[in-house]
């Protein structure tokens, strides 16, 4: 059932014929947004923030390969892997460029499309994020946990771990409904996708990224620390920091008001 029923749904068969479902909300020929979730997420992990945008915003939000609802095939986890994806959704789309928004995972994927899609990149919006999670100890310590899953995934697992993604306490109909989402990942796909987290790195080629970019961090996150995001600011060229204090990992979830109007404002002051 979905918490915000006026979102238009649909499903966007991609390359290699993966279908990946997505959400759609706004002027049809409004400003393009897309928005990424994180590991284990879906689109469903926007769906609080996206009533909360104003209808110029043509707001698109998807689940990435082997997430939600989407389709599971066995390789395509890496970051490069998911920013093809997202290139081939916005062809199917026929959306030229747009503003990526990404959340922890799907920040990284954002990192990677804007590296390799310049010319579709109209900015960045980065949350959660990270210069690379390769040889962070709290991904490592989850990659080891994440190994000895077995299907079905024990539902106590999932909540444990999308509550450490949080400081302060949010709806618990929506943390259920993200929990669900998480139990639809089989774990095969947990692994193969913390596994490729934990080993990609373009760090080195984040100068590479052009256009405006706005980290969004809380400083409570028990993922990606204040070290992670002072080197993303000073590899991007021109990136701005905003801290949202005593929020975590999931500040979207957390503050989805305050996320909101700082993508409205971020879209609004980009050159038409």
């Amino acid at each position: 059932m979905l918490l915000n029923a006026n979102l238009q749904t649909g499903v966007a068969t991609i390359r290699d014929g993966v279908k990946i479902p997505f959400v759609e909300q706004g002027d049809p020929g409004g400003f393009p947004v897309l928005f990424l979730h994180g590991y284990t997420d879906s689109w469903r992990s926007f769906e609080g923030v996206l009533p909360l945008l104003p209808h110029s915003i043509r707001a698109i939000a998807i689940s990435q390969r082997g997430h939600g609802d989407a389709d599971r095939p066995i390789s395509g986890y890496r970051a490069s892997d998911l920013a093809a994806d997202l290139a081939s959704f916005m062809d199917a789309r026929a959306i030229e460029s747009a503003v990526i928004v990404g959340h922890s995972m799907g920040s990284y994927t954002a990192q990677r499309f804007a590296i390799d899609n310049p010319h579709r990149t109209r900015g960045l919006i980065l949350a959660g994020s990270y210069p690379t999670a390769k040889g962070n100890g709290e991904v490592e310590e989850l990659k080891d946990a994440v190994s000895a899953l077995v299907d079905p995934i024990d539902p106590n697992f999932v909540r444990s771990f999308q509550e450490s993604t949080l400081a302060r306490t949010i709806s618990a109909e929506f943390l259920d409904a993200i929990i669900g989402e998480s139990l639809k990942v089989p774990a095969r796909v947990w692994q193969e996708a913390v596994k490729s987290l934990s080993r990609d790195d373009h760090s080195a080629r984040l100068h590479e990224i052009a256009v405006p970019t706005l980290v969004v961090w809380g400083d409570q996150d028990a993922f990606f620390p204040r070290a992670e995001q002072d080197v993303l600011m000073r590899t991007i060229p021109g990136a701005r920091l905003v801290t949202y204090a005593g929020a975590g990992h999931a500040i979207h979830w957390e503050e989805p008001r305050r996320f909101a109007v700082d993508v409205a404002g971020f879209v609004a002051s980009l050159p038409r």
